[in-house]
């Protein structure tokens, strides 16, 4: 086990190396200005359409507020609470500037993203809509291409056991063990029956699930945070002095911080910002797919707000929090490091609360959000008949994650490097069919009735 932990990791290191943060920053750089800034420029317009789109008579399975909220239901989970303390852990203040830095050239990929899964998606042989990368990148870029989109469809099937099962149930249950002396297996057994309840609805019950959980749970921690910034508004301004300065300098040890380079800044400010809002990871597409909208662009304009949503918002709360309280030189880390911030930042121990809910709640709604995911990438593979096997076995797996025989910095080893050899097929996808959005993008806004008509 040893020897392939190893391997495992040297090939992490090649995967979220330079050339893996250069693609992705550098993708999403291209993307943006190809669009000439419109995801940043049009931002109150995809709110626009994200309200308008609550209900929708369009082709498709599920409203295309529903899709956002089945997309952020993925996305909005222990990145927000432990990926963000990781990032300031190793790479100081300054990583928050660079997760800022992704996430704002991360709108454009995701835009694209989204555009593109809705224009390529097919029907499947039970009715439903079906799409994002492995589609887009067969029905885009030709049959010759269908090997590349196998090979994302592979990675994102075993990523999904990681990223969006395992690691969520096994932070979920550390959690509530620490918090609330809940046994770890009890928590693990809870989420796979409330998941299996939901899954046999299909994408409808996911989309009906997240859409009441995830705008209820993101109000409740982003509220948290904000009272405690609220309350420690003196030392804002220090806090964004460290995180501008440390982006660009390095910070030397101090408490429990054992210091960090200028690159580590940038690594782990980029990787965890990756992880958290998982633009260019190919995932949330295959949510938008299933979107009722015959608009790709719309879609599109709804999609760029979850990168927004999960990291300009909910990630900001949870590192300015760890910079105001000076959790950040508790020599804490993860989830650790952000209860102690808000349990010294609310008085009466309520902050350890906050997190440990916020936690649960967002890692269960990830659980169901990846559970399509890895459904629709099995489905790719194997056709409509594997659909119900891989339920049962996303099921099982829940519990599994919460046993003290799986180590959790493997778990999250193997995920970071399945989530980079997601990235690298579908990256490839959107740079070669990048031409497609930037005219599908031209059209819609030259043409005054779509913006009369969605105004």
């Amino acid at each position: 086990m040893e020897s392939l932990i190893g391997i495992i990791s040297a090939i992490n290191g090649v995967v979220w190396g330079p050339a893996m943060l250069i693609l992705l920053a550098g993708t999403g750089l291209y993307l943006t200005l190809g669009l000439k800034l419109t995801p940043q420029r049009k931002l109150i317009y995809g709110f626009k359409m994200l309200w308008r789109g609550r209900k929708s008579t369009e082709e498709g399975d599920i409203s295309p507020f529903n899709a956002l909220m089945t997309a952020l239901s993925a996305t909005v989970g222990t990145g927000n609470i432990a990926g963000v303390a990781t990032a300031v852990f190793f790479g100081g203040p300054g990583a928050l500037f660079w997760m800022w830095v992704i996430a704002l050239v991360g709108m454009a990929t995701k835009f694209c993203e989204a555009t593109l899964a809705v224009h390529y998606r097919e029907k499947d042989a039970n009715g439903n809509h079906v799409g994002g990368p492995m589609y887009y990148i067969k029905n885009g870029l030709g049959v010759k291409w269908k090997w590349l989109g196998v090979l994302f469809a592979i990675f994102g099937m075993l990523a999904g056991f990681g990223i969006g099962n395992t690691i969520q149930s096994n932070s979920v249950a550390d959690a509530l063990q620490s918090t609330f002396g809940i046994q770890p297996l009890v928590t693990g057994i809870v989420i796979a029956v409330l998941v299996a309840l939901v899954l046999i609805g299909g994408i409808k019950r996911i989309g009906d699930v997240a859409g009441k959980l995830v705008p209820i749970m993101a109000i409740f921690y982003v509220g948290g945070g904000l009272i405690i910034l609220i309350m420690h508004a003196d030392r804002l301004p220090e806090a964004f002095s460290l995180i501008f300065y440390h982006a660009f300098n390095p910070i030397a040890a101090a408490g429990g911080f054992a210091g960090a380079t200028i690159w580590a800044a940038m690594r782990f400010g980029i990787a965890r910002g990756v992880f958290s809002n998982e633009a260019g990871l190919g995932s949330a597409p295959i949510a938008h797919a299933a979107a009722q909208t015959k608009d790709p662009i719309r879609q599109g304009t709804v999609a760029m707000l979850g990168t927004f949503i999960d990291t300009i918002i909910i990630c900001s709360i949870t590192g300015l929090v760890i910079m105001v309280t000076g959790a950040w030189q508790s020599g804490e880390n993860g989830a650790s490091m952000s209860a102690l911030a808000f349990n010294e930042g609310l008085p009466g121990g309520w902050g350890q609360y906050i997190v440990s809910i916020g936690l649960a709640v967002f890692a269960f709604t990830t659980i169901i959000g990846w559970s399509f995911y890895g459904e629709k990438c099995t489905q790719f593979l194997f056709g409509e008949k594997s659909n119900i096997p891989f339920r049962v076995l996303w099921v099982l797996a829940i519990p599994l994650g919460t046993l003290p025989i799986i180590d959790l910095g493997s778990l999250w080893l193997v995920a970071d490097t399945l989530n980079a050899m997601m990235a690298i097929p579908n990256l490839v996808a959107l740079l070669l069919l990048s031409p497609v959005v930037f005219k599908l993008t031209k059209d819609y806004f030259n043409n005054p009735a779509n913006l009369l008509k969605n105004n």
